[in-house]
């Protein structure tokens, strides 16, 4: 049986979809600053929409999570 292909992280999509998608990826966040990733922002909330509210710089994060996931 073949091995599910797993998506790269994107900013336009939703953090709820990305843990959802990728439940590992709840470290990256935190470690990036993002210690609210269960919070009920997170259901609708896009990654560049949730990191600028943190302040951080968006293609940053996408590029250090897919990295971290091994989709770099």
């Amino acid at each position: 049986m073949a091995e599910a292909v797993k998506t790269p992280v994107t900013s336009d999509m939703i953090v709820g979809d990305i843990l959802r998608a990728h439940p590992e990826a709840a470290i990256a966040l935190m470690n990036c600053g993002m210690g609210c990733i269960h919070c009920p922002a997170a259901l609708s909330e896009s990654l560049a929409d949730a990191c600028m509210v943190h302040g951080l710089d968006g293609e940053e994060v996408v590029n250090y999570v897919n990295a971290e996931l091994g989709l770099a």
